[in-house]
């Protein structure tokens, strides 16, 4: 081979090469479309009803559907619906930037804001450049319609069982309405780590308490509620409102009403334990007479701040005389020793607190000792 056709064979050869590495082995892939850039839907919707006023809150995505970052600001438009009606734009619409957090107040309408409470759903949609969207969001729901009539005339008082809350009734309807009973703890104490496991656990500053509807026998009376779980020795404050449930595809929507008044109790322990009952007295006497008591026992009281008993005795129609220590007595029985044979006897019995107060006198038990 010349010369001259050795460097037209090195040229040849030199440029299939530059194409192969151009193209590769394999087949040429089919040409990809150009992105739609439709920005992904949103996942977090939230709506909550204040008043007549409805608040949004979402998170913006990132990404569009391609999973690819989007860039500028990107139009939002909100929408309701009641029932299965088409989704009515709410306001005008927004321009938010990816990954922010989004917002929206919702003014409701006249006619969403009156009426029986019902269902309400919102939902936020994407928009790229070109006005298309992935689709609507998923649905945040509130409750349309008039909000419950306020709670009026509540009161608070300390019972041995807890607080008792009442409140004026207004009608069957809006007695139908479930009551919410917001308490508030004035008195909060500091945890002290040294009390150990089983001290008992700091009381939450805030809790609620929810009284379904008002007894249909209330209407004359006023309807009423007990809170069982306050502790003696703290203040108090409570206010109330109705609210109107719904449960829709198993989620429980609430409307609520406006907040009562305050009320304000000092729940302080004044309260003696329970009667001691089934009190029962039996003579006894020794060998050859001798040693004559009379026995007495009770029933136990179950009140947790029991300290213990004390028993009074008399005689024909002299007053009351404790006969027991002046430490309350913490079994239910007490052994009377000083009696006389042929000689009758009246027995009572109190419980007594933990904080000293006493109970009234138990029924009575007489009990005659036999002569020798």
């Amino acid at each position: 081979m010349s010369t001259i056709h050795r460097m037209q064979w090195a040229a040849i050869s030199a440029a299939l090469a530059g194409a192969l590495a151009v193209t590769g082995c394999g087949t040429p892939g089919a040409p990809q479309p150009p992105s739609l850039n439709l920005p992904m839907r949103v996942a977090d919707l939230d709506a909550n009803r204040a008043g007549n006023q409805v608040l949004l809150t979402w998170t913006m995505p990132k990404k569009n559907t391609d999973k690819l970052l989007l860039k500028g600001n990107v139009a939002v438009r909100v929408c309701r619906q009641t029932g299965d009606g088409a989704c009515g734009t709410a306001g005008s619409e927004l321009s938010l930037a990816p990954g922010s957090v989004g917002a929206f107040t919702d003014t409701l309408p006249a006619e969403l804001a009156a009426g029986t409470p019902r269902p309400l759903s919102y939902f936020v949609e994407l928009k790229n450049r070109n006005g298309h969207s992935a689709g609507l969001s998923d649905a945040a729901a509130v409750m349309a319609g008039a909000s419950p009539a306020p709670v009026a005339g509540l009161t608070a008082e300390v019972r041995k069982q807890g607080v008792v809350l009442r409140w004026a009734s207004l009608d069957s309807a809006q007695d139908a309405v479930a009551i919410r009973l917001h308490r508030k703890l004035l008195t909060p104490q500091p945890a002290k780590s040294h009390e150990g496991l089983l001290a008992p656990q700091p009381e939450p500053v805030e809790q609620n308490l929810l009284v379904e509807s008002c007894a249909p026998e209330a209407h004359k009376e006023g309807c009423r509620a007990l809170d069982k779980e306050i502790r003696f020795g703290q203040n108090y404050e409570y206010r109330a409102q109705r609210v109107a449930r719904v449960t829709v595809n198993g989620k429980t929507l609430e409307l609520a009403g406006e907040l009562s008044a305050p009320v304000r109790v000092e729940a302080q322990d004044i309260f003696p334990p329970a009667l001691p009952t089934s009190l029962a007295a039996v003579a006894t006497t020794g060998e050859n007479g001798s040693g004559a008591t009379i026995d007495l026992s009770w029933q136990p009281v179950t009140d947790a701040d029991l300290a213990g008993y004390a028993v009074y005795r008399s005689e024909g129609a002299a007053p009351w005389q404790r006969i027991s220590p002046a430490v309350p007595l913490v079994p239910p029985a007490f052994h009377d020793t000083q009696v006389q044979p042929g000689h009758s006897y009246r027995y009572a019995v109190t419980s007594i607190s933990q904080s000293g107060h006493e109970s009234a006198h138990s029924a009575e038990a007489e009990e005659t000792v036999p002569n020798l």
